[in-house]
């Protein structure tokens, strides 16, 4: 094994972390008889030679031997090493191999190229895997074969005799798995495919394989799928709670030592996951089968009910998981999920309470229809009201969070609680906003709080989310407090202190008086080249006209910002100068050439000031509307302008959101922690657009 290792220029080629000349190891390491050691080596793969993805030129030398060794039986753990070549080898270009050569992508789009030509070049290994005493390999080969093997039509043959002998469940699903990545790779070969699985869902088979033939339909072939299609499954996942737990077929797996590395984590927390769970391959079935049915938010919704109501704790936090990836990106009526949601906090298997208080935490307002249960597990777990970390402040629980970020007055005494503690949970201040005037009982403890805090280079992870708190309560009476901040934030951080100390005396408006010497001296020492950012500089100017409403005073420092090379501060120049309106006017010419820079957010918040300025929106609407398409981050911001003022054509664009069925910030395998939230300020700003009073014609 391994012939010709030594004779590779290892040291001449890299990978993520620089010179490759530490791969051979990494190769040895995965035929080790120490499983740790095969372990990190795998996870030495995944870091360095296939980072993310990418393909190197030391992952290039390396297929060779790793094909020889999936191709040997005495070598252990081989599944993990065919998965590994499927991912070197099954880089979908997407085009990229059209790439002009002279373009920095070409190289990568080439060795990606490569990768799958040699992968696929050694595909054959995989055909004598599917019958393999290692069922981890038998697990991998499946798979491996749809997406490497040149010869689509013997593998759908292989994997059809496969499913007739195999005895373990989860490979014969990993059988038809694979199936429906032919007849999406192979368009010739659908008809065949979906014909197949259908003929798997009828009755003669077990439920569980009729349940992973009609996700592969869901993923393939959607139109294939029986009209019944949610009555059918909810009536295939009560089959399968009613059947027996089935004991492995393969020899038990012997315990692993932990690892510390990724793939270590990773196993051991899919191994606690499972504990306890009775056929936890349902829930890739049931995952694969919901995104095959992608907009069909009303199906899905009825199936996740039924799995909310299952006696299967393990279904039921599936279907929590579930619910948050729904709910991210598909707009509905959501009322009954949540609710049902809701009731999972009060399950006494932890794992399921916690998936649902962090679901709900995610919903924000929409979140209202589990309030109460929400209250419940809040007044029944004081100890988890707050979240203790090894490397940074606490935080608020998520059942807390996520009742305050219902707007539910139920959640101010515990935050108030929490102020009492000896650090203030990091987020506190962020979730005020969304109380309203409830919260007011808490601006005097934000206030101690702030005003305690040591002037040190911690002042920042300590005073920002009190400064953001006080903000939305427009707490005045902190000015003091907020001005000893700012007047006395350390170099760490400096510029980030005095911008959450300037949002907060912005948000007080004219009761923050006393602080308007500052932050004209403030503003003198910008002027005068201190180091610190035009950005600071206008939002300084901006806090000032917010406070002493002298336009004369703030538009030279703003209109200076607006012609500098900063973005930032462009951005922030434009802001303020919106908050201006008519009394900005004087920098119009330097906002209507923003219009035609290069970064689409300059020339969005560029437009929305003149816009407001001007009142004109001649020119700033075709920028905000072409922004609108194309770049659909920007719609709140311009959504925002619609409410306060008017644009011919705005209705149609404002009708057709609130008509789409995906959220507008959706991105397929990824996610932010606020999307559904501004996502639901989106529709609630295009229903205010179009029912605010309109000018006469």
């Amino acid at each position: 094994m391994f012939g010709g290792i030594d004779e590779v220029d290892w040291a001449s080629m890299g990978h993520a972390y620089g010179p490759a000349d530490d791969v051979p190891d990494l190769l040895y390491g995965l035929a080790s008889a120490d499983p740790a050691e095969r372990e990190t080596a795998l996870d030495g793969m995944y870091g360095a030679v296939h980072h993310q993805g990418d393909v190197y030129d030391s992952t290039l030398a390396c297929i060779p031997f790793l094909l020889e060794l999936v191709a040997d039986p005495s070598v252990q753990d081989r599944g993990g090493i065919v998965e590994l070549l499927t991912s070197i080898g099954g880089i979908d270009l997407d085009g990229d191999d059209e790439l002009d050569p002279d373009d920095e992508e070409f190289e990568y789009a080439a060795n990606y190229a490569m990768a799958a030509s040699a992968v696929t070049a050694g595909a054959d290994v995989f055909l004598a895997l599917v019958d393999d005493g290692d069922r981890g390999v038998r697990l991998a080969a499946p798979l491996a074969l749809a997406t490497l093997h040149d010869d689509p039509e013997l593998v759908l043959v292989l994997l059809r005799e496969r499913l007739g002998t195999e005895p373990d469940a989860e490979v014969r699903f990993a059988c038809v798995e694979a199936a429906g990545r032919i007849a999406l790779r192979h368009r010739q070969l659908a008809p065949e495919v979906v014909g197949w699985l259908s003929g798997l869902t009828r009755v003669p088979y077990g439920a569980g394989l009729r349940l992973a033939a009609l996700a592969q339909l869901a993923r393939c072939a959607p139109g294939a799928l029986p009209a019944d299609v949610v009555p059918g499954v909810t009536g295939l996942l009560r089959e399968l709670r009613a059947e027996p737990v089935a004991a492995p077929v393969a020899e038990p797996v012997p315990e692993r030592p932990s690892t510390p590395t990724l793939l270590g984590r990773l196993r051991e927390a899919h191994e606690e996951d499972t504990v306890g769970r009775g056929a936890p391959w349902t829930a890739d079935l049931l995952r694969t089968l919901h995104s095959g049915l992608g907009d069909r938010v009303d199906d899905r919704i009825a199936l996740l009910a039924d799995q909310l109501c299952s006696p299967d704790w393990g279904q039921r936090i599936d279907a929590v998981r579930m619910s948050s990836g729904l709910l991210r990106t598909w707009r509905g009526a959501y009322e009954e999920l949540v609710g049902l949601v809701g009731e999972q906090l009060a399950d006494p298997e932890k794992r399921l309470g916690d998936a649902a208080a962090d679901a709900l935490a995610e919903l924000f307002g929409l979140a209202a229809p589990a309030a109460d249960a929400l209250a419940d597990r809040v007044a029944a777990e004081p100890g988890a009201w707050v979240r203790q970390w090894n490397d940074g402040p606490p935080s608020l629980g998520s059942p807390v969070l996520a009742l305050a970020r219902t707007g539910d007055r139920r959640a101010v005494p515990v935050l108030a609680r929490t102020l009492e503690l000896p650090e203030a949970p990091r987020d506190l201040g962020y979730a005020l906003g969304h109380l309203g005037p409830a919260a007011a009982p808490l601006a005097p403890a934000l206030r101690r709080r702030l005003g305690e805090l040591d002037l040190d280079e911690r002042l920042y992870d300590l005073a920002g989310t009190l400064l953001y708190g006080l903000a939305e309560l427009r707490a005045a009476d902190a000015v003091p407090e907020v001005l000893r901040v700012l007047r006395g934030a350390p170099e760490y951080r400096k510029e980030w202190v005095a911008e959450s100390a300037l949002r907060a005396l912005t948000a007080f408006g004219p009761a923050a008086h006393e602080a308007v010497p500052d932050l004209r001296a403030l503003m003198r020492r910008i002027g005068v080249g201190s180091g610190l950012s035009a950005s600071l500089a206008a939002r300084t100017a901006g806090a000032l006209w917010a406070i002493e409403g002298d336009a004369e005073a703030v538009l030279p420092v703003l209109c200076a910002a607006l012609s500098g090379a900063d973005i930032g501060g462009r951005r922030s120049a434009a802001t303020a100068l919106g908050a201006l309106g008519p009394a900005g006017e004087e920098a119009a010419p330097a906002l209507g050439e923003l219009l035609r820079v290069a970064e689409p957010w300059t020339r969005v918040d560029a437009a929305i000031a003149l816009w407001r300025v001007t009142g004109d929106g001649g020119r700033a609407w075709p920028v905000l509307l072409r922004a609108w398409e194309r770049l659909p981050y920007t719609r709140v911001p311009i959504a925002q302008c619609l409410v306060e003022l008017a644009a011919e054509g705005a209705e149609p664009v404002l009708r057709a959101e609130l008509g789409s069925v995906r959220r507008h910030n959706a991105i397929d395998g990824g996610y932010g922690s606020h999307d559904i939230f501004t996502d639901e300020k989106l529709l609630a700003l295009c229903r205010r657009a179009l029912t605010r009073e309109r000018p006469p014609a």
